[in-house]
């Protein structure tokens, strides 16, 4: 299978970083296929604007959804943007691996995102959920927190994890047609020893390896909802 991990961290000797490098040698170990955006290494730009483009269908009005159309029409985007869509074109599974931070993805990966997953490449036309482009492919989330699971829990300070992650897993992951995969976790990364970081390790290389084997998140089909996109009364 083909993996492409887009990798969100500043800091090389992080957990998030072993994961990474770990899942790398794994994947490789096993006759996989790894590539790996590491978007502070790439120094990649998050910010979404007309360099997303080489292409202009209007030079005097910035509408980036009319822009993203066009460029699809015309092979108008950037160096930068082509290279990442390619990858996302060539993989069978999507990986975001990052800390959780301020209940969301860091600034560098949800700008990944909004320059990437451009319309009419990636959406549009009616392809989106069930018709979406990836249809087929996987996705999942690898990530670190600050707080220990109980703090992530429906009567916990920070609430569900589950609720909080539904705008990346289905906003984002569904929406353009990925099988969407439970999450791996690491809990209060800072606060756990090496024997823990170990067994987390043991973890996701078994996560990996039962990639094929692992239920995707189950969300209502395009077909439970009627023309105004509200789930239909049984």
């Amino acid at each position: 299978m083909k993996f492409f991990i887009v990798h969100a961290h500043p800091e090389p000797n992080s957990f998030n970083s072993a994961l990474t490098r770990y899942a790398k040698e794994v994947l490789d170990t096993t006759g996989h296929e790894v590539i790996i955006s590491d978007l502070y290494t790439m120094q990649f730009n998050p910010v979404s604007d007309r360099r997303n483009f080489t292409s202009q269908k209007d030079p005097n009005y910035f509408i980036q959804q009319v822009e993203e159309m066009h460029a699809t029409e015309v092979d108008g985007f950037a160096p930068d943007i082509k290279a990442e869509m390619e990858k996302l074109d060539w993989c069978d599974v999507l990986i975001f691996q990052f800390p959780l931070w301020w209940f969301g993805l860091p600034a560098i990966l949800k700008g990944w995102v909004d320059r990437v997953f451009a319309m009419g490449k990636v959406y549009g036309g009616g392809r989106f959920y069930d018709n979406g482009v990836f249809q087929g492919k996987k996705a999942m989330l690898s990530f670190t927190t600050g707080g220990s699971l109980t703090m992530y829990t429906e009567i916990g300070i920070n609430g569900n994890i589950h609720s909080i992650l539904y705008p990346i897993n289905h906003g984002i992951f569904r929406f353009v047609g990925f099988d969407v995969l439970p999450p791996f976790i690491v809990w209060g990364a800072s606060r756990i020893g090496d024997e823990r970081r170990q067994a987390y390790l043991e973890e996701y290389k078994q996560r990996l390896l039962m990639i094929n084997a692992t239920p995707a998140i189950v969300y209502p089909a395009l077909a439970d909802f009627d023309e105004d996109f509200q789930l239909k009364q049984l």
